[in-house]
């Protein structure tokens, strides 16, 4: 990457991690709070959590197209501003609704599309993928680090404290916007990170993503809800101070992470994703179902952590990967921005369901429906056809007329490694899905244009 993309990569990771990490540090330690809130109840604490998926899946994709209109950093600034007053009415309110209000305004900054864009703008197509990997991987680093230092922050100033926090983190974003990320020389639609509303319906319509998507909505559905009893369990059950909670999840997370890292390696090395992916599910299923039964033990409980939280890793790390598989070339961006949705909207369910559990059938009970909800995810997964393990690859082939894309594109399949080519003339970049283990690098740098 040359300096100015490295600079647009790190600033704009940074951006989406300080967003995230406002969103995630209230989840260990809510639903200690809620309880002393005016007008609590489990089912209103749960949709506190959870509301700001519901204003994020909804509004993240025509927060994405105002920026085709009005220019990324507006709306991002313009996002982060909303996400700052969300913070600031949830660190005021004296009641669960007032909360309630400031998590959906929260989530109603809706800038992850938009970011996106963004990135795209600022880096060449070859490029492109370095980018969101690090943009992926500062949302993972974010989740973690909100497990520990939630607890911290709510141990010295309490959740109010907390919201405090994110508001000041999303004006350190609004800084870095202005003062760090550049302005791109030129804003345009990218078919590998936009929306294209014209091909929603066809995404929404394909059955392989769709269960991709439905595994991300439950996957999300499963961690918020988790969080609805963990925090309780851990206080009222373990007689351990809220503020020492990051004693059970840091060592939980690391050892998480020593454990997955091999499968995911062999997943791509040996060509066994879906496998993977089917026990991954199953991990996930059985943990539940461990901490349903062994709730009360504190190193059994642990342990069942542990599991969770490795299947939660290996899935988060996995579905994304799949989506880029099995989406269509030139229709990457557009079967991202529908799984990105239902991520968020997992998050909203999550909090509902994990609260409505709580209510009717106690902590224990959102363990056990977070356990069925597996186990149709497991039915789903087993039923996914064995994805291709091709890469998308961008090249940039110069401005070409319609008759000059369909010689490109005939070319182009008959390169070494090359499965689809697609060329858009308007774009004047070829979308290509190919075997990085056969590919032709050489052939293929033939077709580049500067």
């Amino acid at each position: 990457m040359t300096s100015g993309e490295r600079r647009a990569a790190v600033s704009l990771a940074m951006v989406f991690a300080v967003r995230m990490l406002g969103l995630f540090m209230i989840l260990p330690t809510f639903a200690l709070y809620a309880t002393h809130l005016v007008g609590y109840t489990p089912m209103l604490a749960g949709l506190a959590i959870g509301i700001y998926g519901l204003s994020q899946s909804v509004l993240q994709i025509p927060m994405g197209m105002l920026s085709d209109r009005i220019g990324r950093k507006p709306v991002i600034i313009g996002g982060l501003l909303v996400f700052a007053v969300g913070s600031v009415v949830a660190a005021m309110a004296d009641s669960v609704y007032g909360v309630i209000a400031g998590r959906a305004l929260q989530g109603a900054g809706a800038i992850a599309s938009t970011v996106m864009a963004l990135a795209a703008d600022l880096t060449r197509e070859d490029q492109r993928m370095k980018v969101m990997a690090m943009i992926g991987m500062s949302i993972g680093m974010s989740f973690a680090l909100a497990l520990i230092v939630g607890p911290m922050l709510h141990g010295l100033f309490g959740v109010a404290g907390i919201f405090w926090f994110t508001a000041a983190l999303a004006l350190f974003g609004i800084a870095l916007v202005v003062l760090r990320v550049p302005n791109p020389v030129v804003s345009r639609f990218h078919r590998d990170t936009n929306v294209d509303p014209g091909l929603f319906k066809k995404a929404l319509t394909d059955r392989q993503l769709l269960r991709l998507d439905l595994g991300v909505l439950i996957l999300h559905m499963i961690m918020t809800a988790t969080f609805m009893s963990i925090p309780l369990i851990l206080k009222q059950q373990m007689g351990l101070a809220a503020a020492d909670h990051w004693r059970v999840y840091l060592p939980v997370l690391i050892l998480s992470v020593v454990l997955i890292l091999p499968m995911v390696i062999q997943a791509e090395r040996k060509r066994i994703v879906k496998q993977i992916l089917i026990g991954a599910v199953l991990g996930l299923g059985l943990a539940c179902t461990g901490m349903y039964i062994w709730h009360q033990s504190l190193g059994v409980l642990v342990l069942m952590l542990v599991l969770f939280f490795s299947a939660f890793n290996l899935l988060e790390a996995s579905l994304p990967s799949l989506v880029a598989k099995i989406a269509p070339a030139a229709h990457k961006g557009t079967a991202m921005g529908a799984f990105s949705s239902s991520q968020f909207l997992g998050a909203f369910l999550g909090g509902l369901s994990g609260g409505w559990l709580s209510q009717e059938y106690g902590l224990a009970g959102v363990f056990l429906g977070n356990a069925l909800l597996a186990g149709v995810w497991l039915v789903f997964a087993f039923t996914m056809q064995e994805p291709g393990y091709l890469s998308s690859y961008l090249l940039r082939v110069g401005e070409v007329d319609a008759e000059q894309a369909e010689d490109l594109v005939s070319r182009l399949s008959a390169v070494k490694g090359v499965e689809e080519a697609v060329v858009i003339p308007a774009d004047g970049v070829a979308y290509l899905k190919v075997d990085k283990r056969t590919l032709d690098q050489h052939a293929l740098a033939a077709f580049s244009s500067p």
